[in-house]
């Protein structure tokens, strides 16, 4: 499975080719020992829509959610790297141009939220080009053969 990135999760529900996934993001810390004494409170559960072909897969199933590596690289570009160009080339540009820094500033992060509005003109698109795939987990299918 090289190239892909999966999580583990528990299904929600199904219906039409689609399941919902409860998923644990799981922050840096999730595999240190001293975790119990720790008041980080690191984990987060996530709801994801997955595209799931095997029609045996019901709500209270374990799963493996996965997505391409190359597509998680595009959704870090889009989300902070593009904007971050955005608000530096803005400050650039229009520092030549005001000596008022508050200004330039404001300008720059209203360019920023300009590009997510932008951005979410495209939502569409982008939901269909950054799939999950849902299969089953291995532990469930070697347990019912």
């Amino acid at each position: 499975m090289k190239g892909l990135i999966s999580h583990e999760g528990i299904v929600e529900s199904t219906g039409s080719g689609l399941v919902r996934v409860r998923i644990m993001q799981a922050g840096s810390c999730a595999a240190c020992e001293a975790r119990q004494m720790c008041m980080s409170a690191d984990n987060r559960e996530k709801i994801i829509d997955a595209v799931c072909d095997d029609k045996s897969v019901k709500a209270g199933d374990k799963v493996e959610v996965l997505v391409q590596e190359k597509l998680a690289w595009k959704a870090v570009l889009l989300a902070y790297v593009m904007p971050f160009a955005v608000l530096v080339g803005v400050v650039c540009g229009l520092d030549m141009h005001f000596e008022n820094e508050a200004l330039t500033g404001t300008i720059a992060l209203c360019a920023v939220g300009v590009y997510y509005i932008v951005l979410s003109f495209f939502k569409g698109q982008l939901k269909k080009s950054f799939s999950f795939t849902a299969v089953k987990h291995q532990e469930d299918n070697n347990q019912k053969t």
